[in-house]
């Protein structure tokens, strides 16, 4: 399902005054994915086979190797972490970018700089080893922010419900329709728990560190801030389609 969510540009620039950790975090993205082999543009890697071997090879280094993690030594154990840096195509990267980037902002100037960032860090880790362990034996490799994004939704979910969001469907022939952000958020994680059903165990979309990261974050939201007035004004951020 293709989703573009836009929330109004004016409230959007107000909330992301000073959120600095959410730009921090789509730079460095960026920047590992430009400077690595799955761009395609760091000559470094080579071309042809070459670039296919080197892609690899830097994934499993970097990436999260289910069967591994659990048997390897210290240095496994950090890869939850790095693989939130690591994408395996443009479209990867820009899909997770574009979804940081509309819900990051408002999130971070909510929960403010350190918080936004720890609690981005350890939610992706969870998601990360989560999928990890209900598939620990799988050597299928597992890159991408996407844990961490789901978390940023789950948070955003409760922490600014009532953010009218603009959706447009294909299957609607692109018509544009605002919903509430919690109505929107709620369809997506159901549609995240339909495709973990039918999905198999190769290589795809890890649909069940989505489950995992969004669950988390909403779970930490309602505990760190149920007793704190939520925002409830319209408000969110520019644009975003696909999915993390």
């Amino acid at each position: 399902m293709l989703c573009r969510m836009i929330v109004r540009w004016r409230a959007v620039r107000e909330a992301a005054r000073g959120t600095v950790v959410t730009h921090a975090l789509i730079a460095g993205c960026a920047a590992v994915f430009v400077l690595g082999p799955a761009s395609g543009l760091n000559p470094g890697y080579g071309t042809g086979d070459g670039l296919l071997a080197a892609g690899t090879a830097y994934f499993r280094r970097w990436g999260v190797v289910p069967e591994e993690l659990f048997t390897g030594g210290p240095r496994a154990w950090l890869t939850p972490l790095t693989a939130l840096f690591v994408h395996g195509s443009w479209l990867h990267l820009l899909g997770n970018m574009l979804f940081l980037h509309v819900f990051g902002a408002m999130a971070e100037a909510r929960m403010g700089r350190p918080a936004f960032l720890g609690f981005y860090l350890c939610a992706g880790y969870v998601a990360m080893t989560s999928y990890a362990a209900a598939n620990a034996g799988s050597a299928q490799t597992l890159v991408g922010a996407s844990g961490a994004i789901s978390a940023v939704l789950g948070a955003f979910l409760f922490l600014l419900p009532s953010a009218r969001v603009t959706s447009l469907f294909p299957f609607l022939f692109f018509l544009p329709l605002r919903f509430p952000a919690w109505m929107v958020l709620l369809f997506w994680f159901a549609l995240q728990g339909v495709a973990a059903h039918r999905a198999g165990s190769g290589p795809g979309v890890a649909y069940l560190a989505h489950l995992v990261g969004f669950s988390t974050g909403f779970l930490y939201a309602w505990v760190r801030y149920r007793g704190t007035t939520r925002v409830r004004r319209p408000a969110t951020a520019t644009e975003g389609d696909s999915q993390p």
